[in-house]
């Protein structure tokens, strides 16, 4: 049986998802770094767009230069 993903979470549930801090997801949503769609009074974040955000952060420790360059 094919496990359905969401297409949206919350705030907690992407906290719970990425590790980051609510704050920190709130003050990218704020810089628009991140987009959200409302649902009444809840803020929701598609999975689409939390992985693209997540993809766009620089490496912490330059992997994906090396990736490219192998001779650094």
């Amino acid at each position: 049986m094919t496990e359905l993903l969401p297409l949206a979470v919350s705030i907690s549930q992407a906290v719970s998802m990425t590790g980051m801090g609510r704050t920190w997801l709130y003050s990218a949503i704020k810089r628009r770094e991140l987009a959200t769609r409302k649902a009444g009074r809840r803020t929701l974040i598609e999975v689409a767009e939390l992985q693209r955000f997540i993809k766009g952060l620089p490496p912490s420790d330059g992997t994906q230069d090396n990736l490219q360059n192998p001779s650094k």
